[in-house]
């Protein structure tokens, strides 16, 4: 039982801290253009912030839509005294949560190989970028099948892949937008303090896919909340070392992004009943996070033979 826990736990921290690399690269960039004291305030506050309010109530507030029969205080109750009746409840939701997250989590994996500019690990990454036009035709007819099939099962259903789906684009219009937004920080005379507060509403959305992919390890709350504040502390530990330390793993966020893609997949076939081991997901990551260090570290080694 305590190795199974522990390796929940390492496979939830891990995970937070690959979606998260994003996140603590804008956050790097922006903190260098304020004062010392500025900083400490947000690594500490933000720190407090990041992960007892957005990764503390965000996994509650994700149990609570899937199951609006139950009060908020239900379910908090219900988590950490451990109440057989509630807990079945909240079990029978489970292909909610699953479908909802791993819909998203997908998209966010599909957005990513088609349209965004990175630096290619495989040759056909290259090849899916140039035809990014059709991210948005595959979406749309993804969503379309596993609504149709959710409606076979249970219309509930649906309607939480539709919500996984409104999710991403909402989450992705934060996103698209926080590199824009990042150079304006950078060059403009704004306020430390509203500095702090972009960054933190910036932070907010980044931790949604870290959240959201918990939910693939585990369903419960506690160990979610454990698991994604460890790795929220690790990634703040990345941000006070900047981007120099980040840059130098070339493919982490290419390992990241399948990691997130096959944790999806995963979660879309849970909904529907498939079953797999509770340490696939872990594995899953494990194994992908070294595939893509051994490729980062071997292009470094091939730099400094060649300079």
């Amino acid at each position: 039982m305590f190795w199974n826990l522990l390796v929940v736990i390492l496979g939830l921290s891990l995970f937070e801290i690959i979606s998260s690399v994003d996140n603590a690269v804008v956050n790097a960039h922006v903190l260098k253009t304020l004062p010392e004291k500025y900083r400490k305030i947000f690594l500490f506050w933000g720190l407090l912030f990041a992960v007892f309010v957005v990764r503390g109530a965000l996994p509650f507030l994700i149990v609570w839509i899937a199951n609006p029969d139950l009060s908020v205080i239900q379910v908090i109750t219900s988590t950490f005294s451990g109440s057989p009746e509630i807990t079945k409840y909240i079990e029978q939701s489970k292909p909610l949560l699953l479908l909802g997250g791993g819909i998203y989590l997908f998209f966010v994996f599909l957005s990513w190989l088609f349209l965004e500019e990175k630096k290619y690990a495989f040759l056909v990454e290259g090849f899916i970028h140039r035809q990014g036009v059709w991210f948005y035709a595959i979406a749309s007819l993804l969503t379309t099948v596993i609504v149709y099939f959710s409606l076979a099962r249970n219309p509930i259903l649906a309607l939480a892949a539709t919500i996984g789906v409104s999710a991403f684009f909402i989450t992705d219009g934060f996103k698209k937008n926080s590199e824009e937004k990042e150079k304006q920080l950078l060059s403009s005379n704004m306020s430390a303090w509203s500095k702090i507060l972009y960054l933190e509403i910036l932070d907010a959305s980044f931790s949604i896919d870290g959240v959201i992919g918990a939910f693939a390890f585990t369903i419960s709350v506690p160990l979610i909340i454990l698991g994604n504040g460890l790795g929220a502390f690790v990634v703040r530990e990345l941000t006070i070392r900047g981007i120099d330390l980040i840059s130098r793993f070339a493919y982490l966020k290419n390992g990241a992004m399948y990691a997130i893609g096959f944790l999806g997949f995963l979660m879309i076939l849970e909904s529907f009943g498939q079953e797999f081991p509770f340490w696939l997901a872990p594995l899953n990551t494990f194994l992908l996070l070294g595939i893509f260090l051994f490729l980062s570290f071997k292009e470094s080694r091939e730099l400094k033979a060649s300079a």
